[in-house]
This record gives C-alpha cells, structure tokens and sequence, in this order.
C-alpha cells in the first residue's frame, strides 16, 4: 500500500487563452471546459468515418480495402474508442450544446455512436436511466453483485448474458418501472441499429458492414461489460448501496487524461452531474469520507490494469498500487482481507432486496 500523493490528474485552467476558432465553437456549448469534446468530435467525424463510409464503395477492393480496413478497426478500437465512449457519457450526463443549438446534442448518439458500435438512445436508457438510479444494486441489469468478482468464468457469465440478453431485461426493467417511453426509446434504438446493419450488408457490402459496425459492437459490449466489472468489483456485503463502498476510485494514470478523468468512480456515483475536471479536486476536499468508508483507491492503475491483475488473483499487485487514505489500514495484509471481502459474490434474501428498495423510493420521494 502506498501514501496518497500529489493529484497530477487534469483540471480545468481558466487562464488558459483560447484562439480564433476556440472562441468560434464555444458559441455553441453550454459549458467551455467540454471544448475538448469539439475537437475530438472532429478528428472522429473528418478522419475515422470517412475511412468506414470508403469500406462501403465498390470501387476499393484488393489490398488497398483491406489497408482501409485495418486503418479503421485500429483508429476505432485502439485510439479513439476510450475517448469517445467517456466523452459521450459526459454528454449523456450533461447537455453538451445551447438549448438554442439543442439539435447537436443528437450528432453524437444517432450518427457518431453507431461507428463505435453503440446503438442509439439505448446507452442514455442504461447508464442513466437505471444503472445510476439502481446504483448496482439487484435491480440494475449489469450489477455485479451476484458473481464472484476475481474470477473470470463468473465475468464471462456477465458479459453473456449483457451480450444476448441486455436489451430483453433493460426493456424490462422499464416495463417494470412502468416507464413505456425509456422502454420504448431502447427498443426503437436497438431494433434501427439492427436495422441499418441489415439493410447495408444486404444492399451494398456485409464484409464493410462487419468491419464498421458490427466488430465495433462487439468490442465495445465487451468493454464496456469489463469497465463495469472493475469499477464495481468491490462491493461491501453489508452496505452494497454506499456509493463509497460499492465502487473504486483509480488516481494518476494516463486513463484520466484520456478518457477525462473517468477514473473517479466514486464520486461519480455519489454526485453523478459533477463535471468531469471537478474530480480530483472534490477528492481532495472529501477523503475523510473516504476513510471513513474504507473505500478502494488505486494509484497508477487504471480500471483495464484493475481488471487484469484480479482475472490474475495477484492481490498483492492490488496492495501495491492501493492508497491508505488517513492511515486507515496497518499493513497489506489487512488491505488484501479488505479487497478479497469485497469481491465475494453477494446473494441477499427478496425480502432484505424489497425493503430496501422501498426505503429508496421513499427517500427520492
């Protein structure tokens, strides 16, 4: 275990100047420090998909179609992927255009999402919609809470039943929150996803349309299922719903300059709204809470390191990297008893479930 030390994550600089064409698009946003997501918007919309629409043209065959092709899974998968997919929850979290310029605000799920492999509106309907208000307890359809969490036979089971059976229980669960219009939004995003899928592998290409949409889709199931898996790997058997204890928080790596700082799960979950370059200084100012709590802090391990090195078992990897906020726990020892409690599977009786659930409404009523 180590000392908490200096927070070199990003933060807003408000005395950083901004030229021409900054100042251009911040006509258009609701807030300047998402001026980020422009241009990562752009280099997705002017270099990437062009790429995947050329797939599609008779005319490139041969070597010259498969070079694109390679181009395009490597740009999508292994460069742009993790900033997209954290950029695009920031946005499902918080309106990224001007009620004027409300229109933009689909740019991202209805023609951008696609290419990533992400159906559109299903995404908003899961994570904000049901995975935050359920908060990864039984009722929230990717909670991990029933599975042993360091095994990877058990993640496996996760991400099957995510795979083939994600949209079933999402619509589902609206249906049992009698909610028709989330129900609905989900169905109709899935099913045009599908739709366009079919309608391009028919018509003009299924080779194209694998490389593009469907390779994409399948990668990004995975790994979302895996991000998930990690930052809710720890969870406290008696306090399952405490978003300190029931989630991890990964401090200094490179992840957070990437992916805008969406290693702060922890406080993610308890002010899920925060914008993403108010999180590490709210970390600083709330770590009583965290050692209150005993809460899971890593540094120098982001959230793919989390989960490899628990597929691993090697909880001493875990203690290296694990930050002992206030001098919370004496030695590694205690540390790893800690994160092996945590990520044992967790099966509560329907009647502790219903009680609980009851209590939550009525404290959001």
């Amino acid at each position: 275990m180590r000392a908490l030390s200096a927070i070199s994550d990003p933060i807003f600089d408000p005395k950083k100047p901004y030229n021409s064409l900054d100042r251009f698009f911040l006509k258009f946003i609701r807030d300047e420090r998402d001026l980020p997501f422009i241009y990562t918007t752009l280099k997705i919309t002017f270099i990437m998909m062009p790429i995947g629409i050329l797939l599609f043209f008779p005319f490139i065959k041969g070597w010259v179609w498969w070079l694109l092709a390679v181009g395009y899974f490597y740009l999508n998968n292994l460069v742009l992927k993790g900033p997209f997919g954290l950029m695009f929850h920031c946005t499902n979290h918080r309106k990224w255009f001007k009620k004027k310029y409300h229109v933009f605000n689909y740019y991202l799920p209805w023609v951008v999402a696609p290419f990533f492999g992400q159906s559109p509106e299903t995404y908003f309907c899961h994570h904000i919609n049901m995975h935050h208000p359920e908060n990864n307890l039984e009722m929230d359809k990717s909670s991990t809470m029933g599975f042993q969490r360091d095994k990877f036979g058990d993640f496996m089971k996760y991400f099957g039943e995510f795979l083939f059976l994600g949209i079933y229980e999402l619509a589902s669960y609206f249906q049992w929150r009698k909610n028709s219009r989330l129900r609905n939004k989900a169905i109709f995003g899935e099913l045009s996803f599908f739709l366009m899928c079919g309608l391009l592998g028919y018509f003009i290409s299924w080779q194209a349309t694998i490389w593009v949409f469907l390779l994409p889709l399948l990668l990004y199931r995975f790994v979302a299922m895996m991000g998930n898996w990690a930052q809710h790997a720890f969870v406290d058997p008696d306090e399952p719903g405490n978003s300190y204890k029931n989630s991890l928080t990964c401090i200094n790596v490179k992840y957070n300059h990437k992916c805008w700082n969406d290693g702060y799960h922890i406080s993610h979950h308890v002010r899920p709204a925060m914008h993403w370059t108010d999180h590490p200084n709210y970390f600083l100012k709330t770590l009583d809470a965290y050692a209150e709590n005993k809460s899971i802090i890593f540094e120098g391990l982001d959230f793919l390191g989390v989960f490899v090195t628990l597929m691993r078992g090697d909880y001493q990897k875990l203690a290296d990297h694990f930050v002992n906020v206030n001098n919370t726990f004496k030695n590694d020892e205690e540390v790893i008893a800690h994160l092996k409690r945590r990520t044992a599977k967790i099966v509560r009786s329907p009647e502790v479930i219903r009680a609980e659930q009851e209590k939550r409404e009525k404290e959001a009523a």
